[in-house]
């Protein structure tokens, strides 16, 4: 049993197919009849009228009408376009159980427990008939699918069958006059419209289901006797033929399947039951844990039933219905009613080749579900469900094409799978161990191999190859090397289709199709909302895959699109140019014609086949919302422009592709305020002044031409906009402008007049207009307003424009492909490959407005109008309209267009900045900081060497930054141009490959800077010293080296100057701790344990000594001297060292005990500054390798004041050979 679909709901009790779509209705308990699409699996509608149970519900064949009848004792008609009841029919007294349509006449049969049968008129709206006989409740009536009879069941333990020939004849002759009057007399004294046929007595209770067999004279009938019975009936009698038992309970509904000879029923004991209507014996059962079934549908075209339970419904198919099949070359081999079949695709040949024989097995699904072909020894795999998996292995004897009656024995063997993975090897599955059995073509095991994952399935993967299933993944396995190629997780895989070179794999799941490389790299994934049938490769790498309602594509990318819609499901075999072979459900080849066009084309755009993409759009009918949208989406507005009519979306189009002259003519036909402001913009951004200074005009945007006339320089029509302004008495405009202008004068006036007179005397005053400031200041009187004392006025002027005037200078660019090409379409000529000179931008398919010809309106003429406008300053005659504009004549030929047209701005594309390629490129934290990627730079240092104190480097990282960048001035009003700096530039390199950045820090800066440390040291300048090593710890993270040689220097130096840190820090401590004599010599003490150059050891060693010496501890002393003298110092420091010798050896012995052993060997804390002895535990600094007591773990190193200590680091990386 295949569920196809499934519903949760209150009790099913009527349930019915559409005959033509795939809905179903369901009736509940409830009251509420559902309309649901099966292959969606969406609840479309719901009807629900009736009060109380609907027991039967059924759709008209034709019409878009179903009827339901129910426990509130009506029947109702409904449209289901319209969603609503058309009328009720009244007349039965009790529950409806049933009811149905008639195939042909306008009738109604009902049955109902008030124990009669009513035939209704349902375009009259009347009862025609009530057929009365049954003494108990009439459980089911149903109509003979052929012939004038209908046959009842009711709890009074019969099946009665009626004669309803003589209510045909009666409704349909026009009779008489006469013969109506006996007709309504027949009526009133019980009439014969009916009669009763047959009354079939053998159950021993109630009868709850009764049918017709679709063509046979076969009835069968269920009853709460708990048997299935089946009769026969002829002109004149009617008998029992066989009893079928085996329910466990009442049996609710039995009917007799559309397609095959089996009986179906199911009962209130759970169950649905399939019997052999031959053999009369059961094939197979399906049991429910806990719904009881009520009520079974069989769809009368295709092979679907649904049944009705407790909880819900099912709709299911007893049979997998899709043929086994194997593609090979020009040929395909399928199985098809108990024989291999061959057919030929160029000849479109058809032939049987043998029987495969059936074992006589009485369960359903033995069918071949798979099928395997080997060529070259004609031999073929067929896979079947029998005894839970088998195969049979058939050898074509070479001359048997056409000639089918010789049967051969078959190899046969069990397994899950089997298929050729070689000439004359297959590989059979055991699914209990998970293994692979390689057998020979005389079915004798070569080998075993054990699989990599617990597997329920094998496919062909390519010779010697597997590719195995699991429930969530699939690899593909080498069995010669027994490796795994290749993995990929992905849901339940159904079957696999190998493109035709093997080098893509399309995987199928019920609702996903994952398209693979043949090692398994995903490549894209496509979900289906309905069920995945069938696919096939095409020549072109696409994938053409069936659902059940579509053929539909799928592209390399992952894009995907309907090629056309489906009647039936198929199953696609091989797809050759427009045509798809595939078999249908009953195992016939078609050949189906399609449209590639569309595939064809977004698969061209895909692999940059711009000359095919450019034929396409010249010679095929594409086009369409769908089509255009596609085209801006994947980033070719240019290209969509050609399809489109629409102006506004022209103009979108044209905007998104920066075509200014195809925008312009759009937005003149278009004309709406929005358009023109947008234009301005894009025309701003491409500086064409003339198109932006035309837009404003458009829209009447003063503000804007103002602030355009002042930075291109047009003085004149800033004052001719002065003077509109004053015609509309628009004050703030024409203050504006006046200070645009630098016009004192005008400024002084607009102030006055608009009763501003302290300001105006204060702007004529300062400005030195001294009449003009004595008159209004006898007119201010007492106010006059004082003039602030020690200032010096100056005149705002307008700067003077950078650029005049004109447009901005183009670039000149490369034609795109499509450019030149179109332009040459539309002149109607072919795409010359060789055609150099390809004048025109887009042809003559757009509507170009010559951009560079096109006059703006003279300001003369606005103002004209403005001062021939009415006293009340209407603004309907304020700017005039399009007329004024001087466009030029329609052009006559398309050469002239294009060289009037050529110089139209092709917005270049804007580069990836250079920081963004130096933080791409490079691995190193230096030049991740000169690229200003912070971040980056911070991770790599923390990631590489423990680093969490930032602090002390930020100023570095700011150094490193500014140093890799420079800026050049260009205008004065223009921004500067950004420079990257790259290191190790030359004249030769190429200009397309960007350098390192350049870095402001090097090694040999550290060197000289090392040198000076040691000075410093020698002259005991400690502290500066200390800052000197410091400066070089801290700045080593971001110096960067080419060789590997000097990688190994650079970790050098961090050691040494790690041991000068780390003496340096103790020694000047010591020289703060002057309270404390035993701290002082442990300090100095430790000291000469640092790994110092030879001068610094003495120094320390001399130091250390002298300090041990006053404080009495002359053995810690007289060990000091030794090694003093052992480094032979120089003679001062040797005679002191003599003298504390032979001072110790008098009296070896020390006043203070120390924490020091210096027969132990031992390194020192760099934050407590204690020995840590061999053998005790210590944790270390990430990145200068000083070492700590366990406590530390955790803080930041006392020695480089960088990393934290103990931190997991993976190293120094300063140099690009390390990355390699």
């Amino acid at each position: 049993m295949l569920t196809k679909f499934e519903t949760k709901s209150n009790r099913v009790k009527g349930l019915t197919f559409h005959p033509k779509r795939p809905w179903i209705l369901a009736s509940l308990h409830s009251g509420v009849i559902q309309l649901w699409d099966y292959r969606m699996g969406t609840l479309i509608d719901r009807f629900d009228e009736h009060e109380g149970p609907v027991r039967g519900v059924h759709f008209h064949n034709s019409q878009p009408l179903f009827v339901s009848g129910g426990d509130d004792y009506k029947i109702k008609v409904w449209n289901h376009k319209t969603h609503r009841c058309l009328f009720t029919l009244l007349g039965h007294l009790d529950y409806i159980r049933t009811v149905q349509f008639h195939h042909e006449n306008p009738w109604i049969v009902s049955a109902s427990d008030d124990q009669t049968i009513r035939i209704w008129n349902w375009q009259s709206r009347t009862c025609i008939s009530v057929l009365t006989g049954h003494n108990h409740y009439v459980m089911c009536a149903s109509f003979h699918p052929k012939e004038d009879l209908v046959v009842s069941a009711s709890l009074d333990q019969t099946v009665r069958v009626w004669d309803i020939g003589s209510l045909k004849k009666k409704t349909v002759s026009p009779a008489d006059d006469l013969m109506r009057f006996t007709q309504m007399n027949s009526d009133l004294f019980g009439g014969v419209d009916a009669i009763v046929k047959y009354v079939l007595e053998g159950h021993d209770r109630g009868v709850n289901w009764a049918s017709f067999h679709p063509t046979l004279p076969l009835i069968v009938s269920g009853a709460d006797d708990r048997q299935v019975k089946l009769w026969r009936m002829n002109e004149t009698k009617a008998w029992e033929v066989d009893t079928l038992r085996g329910h466990m309970n009442n049996v609710s509904s039995v009917m007799f399947h559309a397609k095959q000879d089996i009986i179906v029923s199911n009962s209130e004991d759970k169950s649905i039951r399939v019997w052999d209507a031959t053999k009369r014996t059961g094939i197979q059962t399906f049991r429910r844990e806990h719904d009881r079934f009520w009520i079974l549908a069989v769809h009368p075209e295709i092979n679907l039933l649904a049944a009705g339970h407790d909880n819900g419904m099912i709709v299911f198919k007893l049979e997998r219905e899709r043929p086994a099949f194997a593609v090979s070359g020009d040929s395909l081999f399928y199985a098809k009613d108990r024989f291999l079949r061959y057919y030929e695709y160029s000849t479109q040949k058809d032939a049987q080749v043998i029987p495969i024989r059936r074992p006589g097995t009485p369960s359903l699904n033995q069918s071949p579900r798979t099928l395997s072909y080997s060529p070259t020894e004609n031999a073929v795999l067929i896979c079947s469900d029998v005894d839970g998996g088998s195969y049979e292995l058939y050898i074509i004897p070479k001359d048997s094409v056409g000639r089918s009656d010789v049967v051969q024995d078959a190899k046969r063997g069990t397994g899950g799978s089997a298929v050729f993975i070689a000439r004359n090897r297959f590989a059979v599955l055991e699914k209990s161990t998970s293994q692979v059995l390689v057998k020979n073509l005389k079915n004798e095991v070569v080998k075993k191999s054990s699989l990599p994952i617990p597997t329920d399935a094998i496919f062909y993967a390519g010779t010697g190859n597997l590719l195995c299933r699991s429930e969530d993944k699939v690899v593909i396995f080498d069995l010669q090397q027994r490796l795994v190629l290749g993995e990929l997780q992905t849901p339940f895989v159904r079957y696999v289709v190998w493109s035709n070179d093997m080098e893509n794999v399309a995987l199928l799941s019920k609702h996903t199709i994952i398209i693979a490389s043949k090692k398994l790299v995903l490549q894209c994934t496509l979900h289906e909302t309905i069920r995945v049938k069938s696919g096939a490769w095409d020549d072109n790498g696409v994938f053409i895959y069936t659902t059940l309602n579509h053929i539909k594509y799928c592209l390399p990318n992952g894009d995907s699109g309907i090629i056309r819609t489906l009647d039936v499901p198929i199953y696609i075999t091989k797809v050759s140019g427009n045509t798809i072979f595939c078999l249908d459900r009953d195992g016939k080849n078609r050949a189906i014609t399609i449209n590639a066009t569309e595939y064809i084309f977004k698969l061209a755009l895909l692999r940059k086949r711009y000359d095919h993409v450019m034929s396409m759009i010249k010679n095929s009918q594409l086009c369409g919302q769908a089509m255009i949208a596609y085209l801006q989406q994947k980033g070719f507005p240019e290209v969509a422009l050609h399809f489109v009519e629409d102006e506004r979306v022209r103009f979108n189009l044209a905007l998104e592709s920066g075509n200014i002259s195809v925008a312009v003519a759009s937005a003149t036909e278009i004309n709406e305020k929005e358009q023109w402001y947008r234009l301005g913009v894009e025309a701003l951004r491409q500086g064409n002044a003339g198109i932006v200074e035309f837009a404003y005009q458009q829209t009447k945007n003063f503000e804007r031409l103002s602030f355009l006339y002042l930075i291109t320089g047009k003085l004149d029509k800033l004052s001719k906009l002065m003077k509109i302004a004053e015609v509309k008495n628009n004050v703030m405009g024409q203050f504006h402008n006046a200070l645009y202008l630098g016009d004192v004068k005008e400024r002084v006036k607009i102030l006055e007049n608009a009763g501003h007179l302290p300001l105006a005397y204060i702007t004529a005053s300062v400005h030195g207009l001294t009449d003009t400031a004595e008159r209004l200041a006898t007119e201010l009187g007492d106010n006059v307003p004082s003039l602030p004392e020690g200032k010096t006025p100056s005149l705002l002027m307008p700067p003077s424009p950078v650029m005049c005037g004109g447009d901005w200078p183009l670039l000149r660019v490369m034609k795109g492909i499509f450019e030149g090409g179109l332009e040459s379409a539309a002149r109607g000529g072919a795409v010359d490959e060789d055609e150099e000179d390809v004048g025109g931008d887009w042809g003559e398919g757009l509507d170009m407005v010559d951009v560079d010809g096109m006059e703006n309106r003279d300001i003369e003429a606005i103002l004209a109008e403005a001062e021939g406008a009415e006293e009340d300053n209407d603004e309907e005659g304020g700017w005039g309209e399009l007329e004024g504009l001087d466009l030029p004549p329609e052009l006559d030929t398309p050469k002239a267009s294009a060289n009037a047209r050529s110089s139209v701005f092709v917005t270049p594309t804007q580069g990836m900045p250079v920081s963004h390629i130096w933080s791409q490129k490079s691995s190193l934290a230096a030049e991740q900081a000169a690229a200003g990627s912070f971040d980056t730079a911070m991770r790599l240092l923390n990631r590489q060497l423990g680093i969490k104190n930032f602090a002390p480097l930020k100023s570095m990282f700011i150094d490193l930054f500014s140093g890799s960048q420079s800026y050049l001035r260009a205008f004065s009003s223009s921004p500067v141009v950004p420079l990257a700096i790259e290191r190790g530039w030359s004249e030769s390199n190429s200009p397309n490959v960007r350098g390192p950045p350049a870095l402001v820090y090097d090694f040999s800066q550290q060197e000289e800077k090392l040198k000076s440390g040691y000075k410093a040291t020698t002259s005991g300048k400690l502290t500066e010293a200390l800052r000197l090593f410091l400066s070089i710890l801290h700045t080593i993270p971001l110096v960067v080296v080419e060789s590997r040689s000097e990688v190994d220097e650079v970790k050098e130096l961090v050691i040494i100057v790690k041991e000068y840190v780390l003496g340096l820090k103790m020694e000047l401590k010591r020289r703060e701790t002057k309270d404390d004599p035993v701290r002082q010599q442990e300090l100095a003490a430790y000291f000469t344990h640092c790994n110092l150059q030879l001068p610094h050891l003495r120094l320390a060693l001399f130091s250390a000594m002298g300090v041990c010496y006053k404080s009495k501890n002359l053995a810690t002393a007289y060990n000091f001297a030794k090694r003093l003298l052992e480094t032979n110092p120089v003679e001062s420091q040797a005679k002191t060292a003599r003298q504390i010798v032979q001072a110790a050896e008098r009296n070896m012995t020390d006043t203070t005990e120390l924490n020091y052993d210096f027969r132990n060997p031992f390194v020192i804390c760099g934050s407590t500054y204690v020995p840590i002895y061999r053998g005790q535990k210590d944790v270390s600094c990430p990145y200068c390798t000083a070492r700590f007591v366990p406590s530390q773990e955790g803080n930041i190193c006392g020695v480089c004041d960088l990393a934290v200590i103990g931190a997991d680091a993976s190293g120094l990386i300063c140099s690009p050979s390390q990355v390699r």
